[in-house]
């Protein structure tokens, strides 16, 4: 079984400023993960808060194969023993990805954490684009974890790519 927690907090344009940022601040952390129907290749533990609900969490359960990783720009291979794990170009205008990035190569047992941001483009006609952000936390576990396992426990591997979204310097931060 793979396990994945995906923890996004979204904003819109008008809520940049330190105020808004200050009601977001510690948002993007891992959260207990439900408990994981029998039988299943991948479970995703998708949560989001977001600007429109006052940043409150609303999380869903999926399960499926390992193409369900596509859902969050990822890529999943099992065809070795370690779990091979990339990301995939998403539909962010902002940074751009040009190809694959290998995120992860986990054994049996370990746990990968990503952190990335994110504007997205908006557009209802050519003359109205918007803007919004979001904040991601990935954890992804080769095997099952515990409800609060992804809470207690250190990753093996720390991925951080977040980049200054609003202009200036775009150097991710790296471990």
């Amino acid at each position: 079984m793979i396990t994945i927690q995906r923890i996004r907090v979204r904003w819109s344009a008008a809520a940049r400023g330190a105020p808004h940022a200050n009601s977001r601040r510690g948002l993007c952390h891992p959260a207990a993960i439900p408990p994981s129907p029998e039988g299943a290749d991948v479970v995703i533990h998708d949560v989001l808060a977001e600007e429109a609900t006052g940043y409150a969490a609303h999380d869903r359960v999926t399960t499926g194969g390992v193409e369900r990783a596509r859902d969050l720009d990822l890529w999943l291979s099992t065809e070795t023993s370690p779990l091979l794990v990339d990301r995939l170009p998403g539909r962010a205008a902002h940074p751009r990805q040009g190809g694959p990035d290998r995120l992860f190569t986990l054994l049996p047992g370990q746990i990968g954490r990503y952190r990335a941001n994110f504007r997205f483009t908006v557009t209802t006609c050519s003359c109205n684009l918007s803007w919004f952000y979001e904040d991601w936390l990935i954890l992804i576990a080769n095997g099952e974890v515990q409800t609060d396992e992804f809470i207690a426990r250190t990753p093996d591997h720390d991925i951080d790519h977040r980049v200054h979204l609003y202009g200036g310097a775009n150097r991710p931060h790296r471990r």
